[in-house]
């Protein structure tokens, strides 16, 4: 018994006399990670309100809400309380034959707000799932009504998440172009501007009959290089997609939960969405969790006495009790007036920023939604692999500030926690780094 525990004892002592850093050197695989030229990764030891802590003790502004998840900021007190009582009550359960209380009021306070006619929430496991669930609903509407529409219909520059649905919906890039073979035929568009908007109509004319959805980030494409569009175009759009009998998917995974400054980016628009798809925010950034929300008239298309209508689909996490809770928790922030107050006023000061933003020349595209800061740096090539982004990353990390860009696309997308004087951090950030570019 000695003898085998020896080896076990011998790897506790190895990993006590060894830095957090090396050992993930040895056996993790980072997402989005050149491991050849990567970065030593950063050992985060806590987050509170706006700040990651390093096992240092050094602090670090969480300036894009840890890919645009953790609205609360870290260690919210009261999203941790309510995820201790659910997990000492019912941690897990199946959820086919099986309900549970967490599941059925998150169920039914997101139908209360969401922007549109939703009667039912489907559970996932995060947005790539959202969307999976969203395609597969829109095609096998279709399919049950005994029509013939199997295409989807998107935008350029959208992104919708890294499963192969969802990698089918998003443009053909850098991040699916060992898979394109392998993805679905897409109709792709424009996203609506003055100049094409009618343009647009006529294709949609022409292809809405064989066309089964049509996915859409509102308002903000996000990992496309958060690209921002108007609402009035996007309705003009929508309208005449759905007088094509087309089913409209809003992935709302990045704008939903106050990203564009009210709640929904659905709200801005008139014509509502048939399917929504939601993630991200919606546990507060402290579990895994996923949303599609359907209308009564897509829902009512797969109740039938024929087994083979049934959605087939689910994940052994569905509606996870401990998830459900911690979303429960994050809407009860939310809606306080105090939270929604410090929304709009971080949308104000995005919006002084850019006037400072205009004086500078090497800064194209200055643009803001709500809550999302955005500007490309005019150096090198647009795209996702320019060197501004690796570049602007450490050197705000050695000041102590969290930032991602997206190539040469800088953006600025808090915690709604976020201090006056984080954002004054940031921003001085912001103008020191384009000051070095011009």
């Amino acid at each position: 018994m000695h003898a085998d525990r020896r080896p076990i004892i011998n790897l506790i002592f190895a990993a006590m006399s060894t830095s957090l850093t090396e050992r993930d050197r040895k056996v993790i695989w980072h997402p989005y990670t050149q491991h050849k030229t990567i970065l030593p990764p950063i050992p985060v030891v806590k987050g509170k309100g706006t700040l990651l802590y390093d096992d240092k003790g050094r602090s670090y502004i969480d300036a894009i809400s840890s890919w645009w998840v953790s609205i609360h900021g870290h260690g919210n007190s009261y999203i941790a309380e309510r995820i201790y009582k659910q997990a000492t009550e019912l941690e897990q359960v199946i959820f086919t034959g099986f309900t549970h209380e967490p599941a059925v009021e998150l169920a039914e306070r997101l139908l209360s707000i969401l922007p549109g006619d939703f009667s039912r929430i489907f559970y996932s496991d995060n947005g790539s799932t959202a969307v999976e669930v969203a395609i597969k609903m829109a095609i096998q509407y279709w399919s049950n009504k005994g029509e013939k529409r199997n295409r989807i219909l998107a935008f350029h520059d959208s992104y919708h998440g890294d499963t192969f649905g969802a990698m089918s919906v998003s443009e053909r890039s850098l991040f699916t172009a060992p898979f394109n073979d392998y993805l679905f035929e897409v109709v792709f568009i424009d996203t609506p501007t003055p100049d094409n908007i009618y343009e647009l109509l006529s294709i949609v004319r022409k292809e809405g009959p064989s066309i089964a959805g049509f996915i859409y980030e509102p308002l903000v494409q996000g990992a496309g290089g958060m690209r921002m569009y108007e609402a009035g175009l996007l309705d003009q759009l929508l309208a005449e997609i759905a007088g094509q009998g087309v089913l409209c998917i809003a992935d709302e995974v990045m704008t939903g939960f106050g990203r564009t400054g009210r709640l929904f980016a659905g709200e801005y628009l008139r014509h509502r969405a048939d399917i929504m798809c939601l993630s991200k925010g919606l546990t507060g950034g402290t579990m895994a969790l996923g949303v599609t929300a359907a209308t009564q008239r897509l829902f009512e298309a797969f109740l039938s006495d024929d087994r083979r209508k049934t959605l087939f689909h689910g994940h052994s996490f569905t509606a996870n009790p401990i998830a459900c809770a911690a979303s429960l928790a994050s809407l009860d922030l939310l809606l306080e007036e105090s939270n929604l107050q410090r929304i709009r006023h971080i949308g104000l000061r995005h919006e002084a920023f850019l006037e400072k933003l205009a004086l500078y020349p090497v800064v194209k595209n200055a643009r803001a939604t709500g809550t999302i800061l955005a500007f490309e740096l005019d150096a090198g090539e647009d795209g996702y692999i320019n060197a501004v982004g690796p570049s602007i990353t450490k050197e705000a990390l050695a000041r102590g500030i969290y930032l991602r860009p997206l190539g040469n696309t800088v953006y600025f997308m808090p915690p709604y926690c976020i201090t006056e004087n984080e954002m004054d951090q940031v921003y001085h950030f912001l103008v020191h780094s384009i000051v070095s570019y011009s």
